[in-house]
């Protein structure tokens, strides 16, 4: 986001503080920031604010943008300030002050409306222009659910009135590809507060499109050497600690007690594919070793964070850990990136790339992890790969290259990421045998192609807006009869369409064909059988495709062949 934009949304957040404190007298105000979709503001407001109050203050913001009201920034001791939002009964920005140690903190002030902010902010309200408000929600103050539960306004705002529909425009487009709301419609999956929050159920559809993505992605690793291992859901906490996870990570897990002995939940898959790497003496010959686990991991997400299937509790990733000599690492990072290449463009995705170093808090010596940045960045610059760099944002055991998707409307998404790690190898005393006798310390590389299967699976029903590709749809072929009377000839071809490895659907209700139609449509089945008394007599189909065009007297086996080649993947 530019800066012109960042000033424009936070003196809009501002603009929307002054309405609500207009309208709702006793609402007191937290923080108020511009984001980089528009801008939010947090209120403490008992009774609460329903979605007639945001027209409410819309148009009560639209009035103080007309009066052209000046906004004017002032410097205050910080103690007088204190003493100046205790008196107005601002208690979060007195709460915020308290934790300052400026001497001096500046205010912005427009009309009635006193705000604690660094600023800068445009001069008037006048100069703000086009703005709207977008959704409700709840946000515990400072992040902690220890404290009071608010009410957070979203809105955007941007320069223009053109801008500002483009991406309400936009917006209902997210808002009709929406995953959650499409995987209840194409019946998908299921998460309830009854059984859990953020814990999937896959329903029929949803676990046979899982099923797809899985298979698809054991072929694709067999093809480049990797082998496959399976770990335990729960290892022993000592090993938790031995791996750095208890100290940098455990807020993220959970944790059992069996026997008196206690357990960690994995939250990762990396400590089992070390064990066996440890199984057995390791030449350098044997290396690269590549072991490759579809592994479920458990973490605590808090609450407010969770959101279908982007973020939940427990999920499978296609999570591998490539052993290594130091002098392979160039070619095992860009094989991976090649990896990545290869399964974006079969689903349409463009990427960018990234390298996040080190963070705070991090195992391993300056040396390592220099080196591991090092061989990273190596690789992208002599392939000319444009990236970002995000400082302190690594793993804690490692830097990692992320990866993000951009989707057919333009998001982006986080799913692939490589990271390199020198620290594990050293904390579990992993070593192999090289060409002079001596032992040596491998290398150890985490990565993910599409990441979790849960979060990609949402990724992919945004993307495609539930319209799969044939080679992905749960239900490829919906057959249905007209009358009663080609029941048995739609059962035939149902027999051979199955027997044919294709997932064919029968609809022989007593129901009317345009009800049949419409349903399958909604269902974005990619092809519709229709059958009736001409179809039966020639022994042939009339064939629905999805995007509307009509196939007419096509023979059976003509049409298996033509699911079949869609069925294909094409690279």
């Amino acid at each position: 986001m530019n800066e012109t934009l960042d000033i424009l949304r936070h003196s809009t957040s501002h603009l929307m503080a002054q309405a609500v404190k207009d309208l709702f007298p006793g609402v007191k105000v937290a923080i108020g920031p511009s984001i980089e979709t528009g801008f939010y503001y947090d209120f403490d407001y008992d009774p609460g604010f329903t979605e007639e109050d945001l027209t409410k203050i819309e148009q009560r913001m639209k009035e103080i943008a007309q009066a052209d009201i000046p906004i004017e920034r002032k410097m205050m001791k910080r103690d007088e300030a204190i003493e100046f939002f205790t008196r107005m009964d601002e208690p979060y920005k007195v709460d915020l002050l308290k934790e300052i140690s400026d001497p001096e903190v500046s205010t912005y002030t427009q009309g009635s409306f006193t705000d604690l902010c660094r600023g800068p902010h445009l001069p008037s309200t006048g100069k703000i222009k086009a703005f709207k408000l977008l959704s409700l929600a709840g946000a515990y103050w400072r992040g902690s659910e220890h404290n009071k539960m608010l009410t957070r306004i979203y809105g955007t705002a941007f320069a223009d009135k053109k801008s500002l529909n483009d991406y309400i425009t936009f917006l209902e487009e997210v808002k009709k590809r929406d995953h959650r709301r499409l995987g209840k419609e194409l019946d998908l999956f299921s998460i309830s507060d009854e059984t859990g929050a953020g814990l999937v159920i896959y329903h029929p559809n949803g676990a046979i499109l899982r099923y797809l993505l899985e298979d698809f992605e054991r072929k694709e690793h067999l093809k480049r050497g990797y082998q496959f291992v399976y770990g335990p859901h729960i290892l022993k906490l000592d090993m938790w600690k031995k791996s750095g996870h208890f100290e940098n990570y455990r807020e993220n897990m959970y944790f059992t007690k069996i026997d008196e002995v206690e357990y960690g939940i994995k939250p990762m898959n990396c400590l089992s594919h070390i064990m066996v790497y440890k199984s057995q003496i390791r030449s350098y010959r044997d290396l690269p070793l590549r072991y490759f686990e579809l592994g479920t991991v458990s973490r605590h997400e808090k609450s407010g964070v969770l959101h279908g299937l982007m973020r939940v509790r427990e999920f499978t990733q296609d999570d591998a850990h490539i052993f290594l000599r130091p002098e392979q690492l160039h070619q095992e990072i860009l094989s991976i990136i090649r990896f990545v290449q290869d399964v974006m463009t079969i689903f349409g995705f463009q990427f960018e790339m990234e390298i996040s170093t080190r963070p705070a808090k991090s195992i391993g010596s300056d040396e390592d992890w220099e080196q591991a940045e090092a061989a990273l960045k190596e690789v992208l610059d002599s392939e000319q790969l444009p990236y970002d760099l995000n400082e302190g944002d690594g793993a804690f055991y490692g830097p990692k290259i992320d990866i993000k998707l951009k989707d057919a409307i333009g998001r982006k998404w986080q799913c692939a990421t490589i990271q390199c790690d020198f620290a594990l190898p050293e904390r579990f005393d992993l070593h192999y045998m090289d060409s002079d006798g001596k032992r040596k310390r491998p290398v150890m590389l985490h990565r993910v192609i599409l990441g979790a299967i849960e979060r990609f699976l949402g990724v992919l029903i945004e993307h495609y807006g539930g319209k799969f590709p044939v080679w992905l749809a749960p239900t490829q072929v919906m057959i249905m009869n007209i009358t009663d009377e080609q029941e048995p000839y739609v059962r035939a071809i149902y027999d051979r369409m199955v027997n044919e490895g294709i997932r064919t659907a029968l609809d022989i209700r007593n129901e009317k064909l345009g009800l049949k139609i419409r349903e399958s449509v909604l269902k974005k089945i990619p092809y519709m059988v229709i059958v009736g008394k001409n179809e039966m007599e020639n022994n042939s189909l009339t064939v629905r495709v999805r995007d509307g065009v009509e196939l007419k007297d096509i023979t059976v086996d003509d049409f298996i062949n033509k699911v079949k080649e869609d069925n294909t993947l094409r690279r």
